[in-house]
């Protein structure tokens, strides 16, 4: 990983693998990864990670939620949301960084990343903990030595162990019917590109006919997909993504009320105070104060470590 501010002022850290020519994808060790693996404030990716923690004290702060660290437990973090380690020690276990073009032979992987993310944290029982590991034992193994074929191996393996983690989500059923099977592993390809422009953050323009146009389609061919596919309209989710982001803004810096509104699409302070007041029932000074928030400094660690990653 590497680090660069973000936008607005929340660092974004970006994948830099040793031997960026060949894969977008690494995985390893706490230690192996890097200092930026545990780090203790605010940040956003521009990739996905997936961290099993296996052993280790604290919590996983995810977009607002603490989430208390009881091991094994998988988290799973989406391009765009903020997540820090918050009072963490003696973390271990294995984390997996890959970007989205990783995912061409299996697209759907994608949306289950994202499912497991807005879930709450895996805790696997004991048989789902031993299978997941190995899974990942897997992956790091196939990684280090790089054989013949070894991208194909990789992709295979991930797939494999984001349907083994999706399908242990304690509220998902083991078994569900084909039909259903059938669209969850083949989202809308529409339906799931509004999602992936819903979570980047910034732009001014967050409107159902602006998202509607970047896909190539009508506001009302938009509106009918989403709602069949997600039971809420676009413009529903937009005003969700546009109050998350607000809540990150107003935690995570000390970016002004006028400044949080216009990073998080609103046409000005006045009617981003009477939406957030609205939406979240208080108002954004009192949200920031509750919170806690200004933001969050950390020191500049370099990762992956270049001693320990793969030749």
């Amino acid at each position: 990983m590497s680090r660069q501010r973000g936008t607005p002022e929340i660092e974004l850290h970006r994948l830099a693998v040793p031997d960026r020519g060949r894969l977008p994808f690494a995985v390893g060790t706490f230690d192996t990864i890097g200092p930026l693996s545990r780090a203790g404030f605010p940040h956003r990716h521009s990739f996905y990670e997936l961290a099993y923690v296996t052993g280790g004290r604290g919590s996983h702060v995810l977009d607002l939620a603490n989430q208390p660290l009881r091991p094994p437990q998988l988290c799973v973090i989406v391009p765009g949301q903020v997540h820090h380690w918050a009072r963490a020690a003696g973390l271990d276990g294995r984390v997996l960084l890959f970007e989205e073009d990783f995912l061409l032979r299996h697209p759907e992987d994608a949306a289950l990343a994202r499912e497991l993310a807005g879930a709450p944290p895996l805790r696997p029982d004991r048989a789902e903990a031993r299978r997941l590991a190995g899974l990942l034992a897997d992956l790091d193994g196939e990684y280090r030595t790089a054989g013949a074929g070894h991208p194909g191996v990789l992709q295979a393996l991930l797939h494999v162990l984001l349907v083994r983690a999706v399908r242990a989500l304690p509220d998902r059923p083991r078994q569900a019917p084909p039909a259903a099977e059938s669209a969850a592993a083949r989202p809308h390809p529409r339906v799931d590109r509004f999602g992936r422009l819903l979570a980047e953050p910034g732009g001014a323009d967050r409107t159902v006919g602006s998202y509607a146009r970047e896909l190539g389609v009508s506001t009302g061919r938009l509106h009918e997909l989403v709602r069949v596919l997600t039971g809420r309209t676009p413009a529903r989710l937009i005003r969700q993504q546009q109050t998350l982001e607000a809540k990150r803004l107003l935690s995570a810096t000390d970016l002004t009320v006028s400044q949080v509104a216009a990073a998080a699409g609103f046409a000005g302070p006045a009617y981003f105070c009477r939406f957030f007041r609205r939406e979240v029932g208080l108002t954004p000074g009192e949200f920031r104060a509750g919170t806690g928030g200004g933001k969050h400094h950390g020191p500049g660690a370099e990762s992956i470590d270049p001693r320990t990653a793969r030749p």
